[in-house]
């Protein structure tokens, strides 16, 4: 583990490689304390520099994994937060507030299941009560659930909340949030490898992120005449409570061994990307996938 942010180290060490991995299966969501080793989200190690002073943000599955990695990034950086969550995460979305207020910054905690219209609208009108605007809106909240037997293991209840949390909810987020965002602002959905590499295990999870991607694109020639980005971050394996609450036990131990890095990434190491995206550093960059993957290449 680094120091910081900035340490320079060898990636291939810097994390625990498979072999070192525990976690048990979990019921989901999961939780990241019942993990060994448990993910690593920056919160010894990230180091910010005001790139998002005074920013409004709303970062969905912020309780936990990727979401509580970039919920600490952006306040360091200098941002408030609103953390939309399962009421199952409350115990890990209090502890992200938590961190985000250490920082000295606002932490607005928001729970309910995305997976209805109401509940979309109702996370962007309680970020328009709380901050009066939204600067960046992070779609991150997903479900998945590992199927060995592929097609035929996935029924209807599973392949409608896959693609009723991944896609709709993210629809359903952009359009009640635009209308509260200015010129300047930005939105970063969470795509992943298995949009372009998917794994027949994970059909239906790969088919949302394929259309998360294509979504990306057309939003942001769709929003550029507003003066609103739209980017995403295409992780590959991530040391998260999705693993050990959607994969079967004797799997986990080797969890990201595939990736040429030859280890998972933790949330830290997303974190970086979601802040590049979402500050103004990043105001020629629209319509991006930016791969955050260990070496295995988005095509």
């Amino acid at each position: 583990m680094s120091e910081d942010q900035y340490t320079r180290q060898d990636p291939r060490e810097q994390y625990p490689r498979p072999g070192r991995q525990e976690g048990q299966e979990q019921p989901h969501p999961g939780t990241g304390s019942r993990m060994g080793p448990e993910p690593d989200h920056g919160e010894r190690s990230y180091r910010g520099s005001e790139r998002l002073r005074d920013t409004k943000a709303v970062i969905t599955g912020g309780d936990s994994g990727i979401g509580r990695a970039v919920a600490i990034a952006f306040a360091r950086e200098g941002a408030d937060v609103l953390i939309s969550y399962l009421d199952e995460e409350q115990e890990d979305a209090e502890r992200t507030a938590e961190l985000v207020r250490e920082a000295g910054r606002r932490a607005v905690l928001a729970p309910g299941d995305l997976r209805t219209e109401d509940a979309c609208r109702a996370v962007a009108e309680r970020a328009g009560a709380e901050f009066g605007r939204i600067d960046v809106l992070v779609n991150n909240a997903a479900y998945q659930m590992v199927q060995e037997d592929g097609l035929l293991g996935i029924d209807s209840e599973q392949f409608d909340r896959v693609f009723k949390t991944n896609v709709y909810a993210m629809f359903w987020l952009c359009k009640a949030a635009v209308p509260l965002m200015r010129p300047g602002a930005a939105i970063i959905n969470t795509s992943s490898i298995q949009a372009f590499s998917p794994s027949p295990e994970l059909m239906d999870y790969a088919a949302t992120k394929a259309a998360i991607v294509n979504f990306t694109k057309s939003l942001s020639a769709d929003l550029l005449a507003k003066g609103i980005r739209v980017n995403s971050v295409a992780p590959g394996p991530v040391w998260t409570p999705l693993i050990p609450a959607t994969m079967p036990a004797e799997k986990i131990g080797d969890f990201g061994a595939q990736s040429p890095m030859g280890r998972a990434a933790q949330p830290a190491e997303l974190a970086p990307a979601f802040v590049f995206l979402a500050s103004q550093e990043s105001s020629y960059v629209t319509g991006e996938i930016l791969g955050v993957t260990g070496g295995q290449p988005l095509t």
